[in-house]
């Protein structure tokens, strides 16, 4: 108990630099949004590395007597992997492989010669996965009496990507104008999309040989540590109070520095161009 108190003094004094250094960052100012946004659950591997970090720490503290391995081990089993993740490039990139298959398949329903709305009627079953349930409201809303315009800039919402937004206006700017030649701009369209979708897998997997390196790299700092805790003198000074501040001060350098490879590894999104509102039209048709 007596090294607890300077080893959370420590670390409230280090969250508290780092708090003050984030909140002087001045944040970009974003477009508002039309619909609130809705916080994710925690997920069952979340849960299940919470668990594990949870029990981790318990043990740890019982075998090392280190108060702060009940925080540390804890936030290390759930934060590390999702410092080290690829935070979801792979399924932006399949979401934006499926948009351009769909565009295509839409484009080669068009030319058959039937109108817009029985042709995106018409590619519902063939959608792929990664946004067949944008697709399948967008049907329904149609099937509905919506007016088209609005029936596909709300696909659009719900797609939230410059892509889908690209894809969106030439098929509102055909609901409106109504003429031929829709067929050969999704098609270029399609084109155009596929040609991002290689060249963003090429950045991906350019940047996981960092993140790889980054990851091994963790897990040795990890074990020696762990070892070294347990068996070695090695770490002994660090039983002390002032001890638990130094040990607490590298380890959120050590974090600082995993976050701050995370964010440049992280690619900014294109800014989306159909963000305002949709105009006085009605749902009916």
């Amino acid at each position: 108990m007596i090294a607890l108190v300077p080893a959370v003094a420590g670390a409230l004094i280090v969250a508290g630099i780092i708090g003050v250094v984030v909140g002087l960052i001045p944040a970009p100012v974003r477009p508002p949004r039309s619909r609130p946004v809705q916080r994710k659950p925690m997920s069952a591997g979340t849960k299940r590395l919470l668990l594990v970090g949870v029990v981790g720490g318990c043990m740890a503290w019982l075998v090392t007597g280190w108060a702060l391995t009940l925080v540390a081990v804890p936030l290390a089993c759930v934060g590390v992997p999702m410092l080290l993740s690829n935070s979801g490039a792979s399924a932006r990139i399949d979401r934006l492989e499926a948009m351009e298959e769909w565009t295509r398949s839409l484009s080669g329903v068009l030319t058959v010669g039937i109108g817009l709305e029985q042709a995106l009627v018409a590619t519902e079953r063939s959608t792929p996965s990664a946004i067949r349930p944008e697709v399948q409201r967008l049907v329904a809303r149609l099937r509905s009496r919506w007016n088209t315009e609005e029936a596909i800039r709300a696909f659009a919402e719900e797609l939230d990507d410059a892509t889908g937004d690209l894809v969106a206006a030439n098929l509102i700017l055909a609901a409106r104008r109504r003429g031929a030649g829709l067929a050969q701009v999704l098609e270029s369209l399609a084109e155009s999309v596929s040609a991002d979708v290689r060249a963003r897998r090429q950045i991906e997997a350019d940047r996981a040989k960092p993140r790889a390196t980054a990851r091994w790299v963790t897990i040795i700092s990890v074990g020696v540590l762990v070892i070294l805790a347990i068996s070695g003198t090695y770490v002994e000074p660090y039983r002390s109070p002032l001890g638990q501040v130094i040990l607490v001060t590298l380890l959120t350098a050590y974090v600082a520095t995993l976050v701050w490879m995370k964010r440049m590894a992280i690619g900014k999104p294109l800014a989306r161009f159909l963000v305002g509102p949709p105009g006085p039209v009605g749902r009916a048709s």
